[in-house]
């Protein structure tokens, strides 16, 4: 059964449609999945070197597309123009990346314990991979996914996000005039419920070998639960609740810095977005005060001009984080107003007009703790919490409290604190003053705990995810040699002692 067609909107002028499309149901995926697994040997039989071209070719037409894509993305999802540039060009940074992996996609040879005889290593590709994205970062993280997935030889169903399906169609429509063969990449536009139904189906027939996920925890969860019924492990990046440590010595202004644009960057909407700030005890007051300064002080609204941050990416994120902002508790200290931006509640300097988008105020709260659900919880928009420590060792374990382990920044002078930090903290990710955003595409992400499984995206690290080893051994001696029963023994003496 087909369903309704979904609207995608502009969030930052509702009344601008930017595209319409019609979700598939269970059925539809299953069948891209099997026309994905009918098209895969052919792709893997073509030389890795040729795919390699075949990326290179992509990162030319998004180089050449660059500035109409990050229009779209803009558009499409809020995001401000400068943000959206730099997602597309992280699209290029991955592909200049991995077009040479397609030469480089090395095995070993390795010496064997008997004579006349080779073993080898192979990589070879999963097969036919699902990649499902959030719309957050619609053309850069599905590219982190697509790109080393294609170039090892897999073919792929991507299942988008909806509110994000102009940006999804435009890339894909890039990816597949790079040279792309029929059915080595499909787009399915599909709600969450047919998407599971047709993954779980698909899994059942043996047409999907590898699942890739970027979203919340808690689907994150079910989508490992289902993959693990089939032997498989999927590669799984989830939400955080990223801490940032602002250390007694560190410099303040540069931490504030950090704190701004990681907290509210994006609205944010990022996974790898600020979530709680944890001050040492004897400058938390002067910290609080320059952040709530530079928060006030920042230019929001219009996502077209130059400013921070722009509207919520989508109406039912916002209703979540309205759902969020209830959280907030009687021991809490709030900067400013909470809630929508509007006339009745309005921001000094607000870029354009509220009305007609998303627009939501930033907000610090201060006074979180260990059992607040702000505290506890990932909050996916513009709020930042804050809390005091005493020692390093208390500001860690308030950092690991929340369970997630995706991204984390220390801000400090001293390099026995940045490496005792990194040393115990549980987060994939740190960053030592820096902020808890900011991914290369040479460097490896991913999260632990809540925040994922320990699969890893980009760079080198994550090609295991979307190939498999194979060893070969290869006797040549004319007779059956036994492993580990025939091995030659050179005689020595062992109770020599000088």
């Amino acid at each position: 059964m087909i369903n309704d067609a979904y609207t995608s909107t502009n969030p930052a002028r509702l009344d601008d449609v930017v595209t319409t499309v019609t979700p598939v149901d269970e059925a539809a995926i299953v069948a891209a999945a099997r026309r994905a697994k009918a098209a895969q040997p052919a792709w893997a039989d073509v030389p890795a070197p040729v795919r390699g071209q075949v990326i290179a070719n992509i990162s030319r037409l998004v180089e050449a597309n660059a500035e109409a894509l990050a229009r779209l993305v803009t558009r499409e999802i809020g995001k401000p123009t400068a943000e959206a540039r730099g997602e597309v060009q992280e699209i290029v940074d991955t592909c200049q990346f991995f077009l040479g992996e397609g030469r480089r996609l090395y095995g070993q040879t390795v010496p064997s314990e008997m004579p006349d005889k080779q073993l080898f290593t192979f990589r070879t590709p999963v097969g036919a991979a699902m990649i499902i994205t959030a719309g957050n970062f619609p053309v850069a993280v599905p590219s982190w996914y697509l790109v080393p997935a294609l170039l090892c030889g897999n073919t792929v169903v991507w299942k988008p996000a909806l509110y994000a399906a102009a940006c999804a169609d435009a890339l894909a429509e890039l990816f597949v005039r790079g040279g792309l063969p029929e059915g080595v990449l499909t787009v399915v536009h599909a709600d969450g419920p047919e998407t599971f139904a047709g993954l779980g189906s698909a899994l059942e027939d043996g047409l999907i070998d590898k699942v890739g996920f970027t979203g919340s925890t808690e689907v994150g969860r079910a989508i490992g639960e289902l993959c693990g019924r089939y032997l498989q492990t999927p590669c799984l990046e989830l939400g955080g609740k990223n801490p940032m440590v602002v250390t007694e010595d560190a410099d303040l202004t540069l931490a504030v810095e950090g704190a701004l644009f990681s907290g509210f960057g994006t609205a944010g909407q990022r996974c790898t977005s600020l979530g709680t700030v944890i001050v040492h005890e004897s400058v938390h007051d002067e910290f609080l005060v320059r952040f709530t300064e530079a928060v006030a002080a920042a230019r929001i609204g219009d996502p077209t001009e130059d400013v921070l941050y722009g509207p919520l990416l989508d109406e039912k994120f916002a209703a979540a984080y309205e759902k969020h902002l209830g959280w907030i508790a009687p021991h809490h200290r709030v900067s400013g107003p909470t809630g929508r931006i509007t006339a009745e509640s309005p921001r000094a300097g607000f870029v354009g007009d509220p009305a007609t988008g998303l627009f939501y105020h930033p907000v610090i709260v201060a006074g979180v703790r260990p059992g607040d659900e702000l505290f506890q919880q990932e909050t996916f928009g513009p709020i930042v919490g804050v809390t005091a420590y005493r020692t390093l060792g208390e500001a860690i374990e308030l950092a690991n409290a929340p369970g997630y382990g995706l991204s984390s920044s220390i801000y400090t002078t001293d390099p026995t604190k940045a490496f005792t930090f990194r040393r115990k903290i549980s987060a994939g990710m740190v960053s030592v003053n820096n902020s808890t955003s900011g991914a290369e595409a040479h460097l490896p992400f991913g999260g632990n705990g809540r925040s994922g499984n320990g699969s890893r995206q980009s760079g080198m690290w994550v090609l295991d995810q979307f190939t498999r080893w194979q060893a070969m051994n290869w006797d040549y001696s004319g007779r059956l040699q036994k492993a580990q029963m025939e091995v030659a023994v050179l005689p020595a003496d062992l109770s020599f002692r000088l």
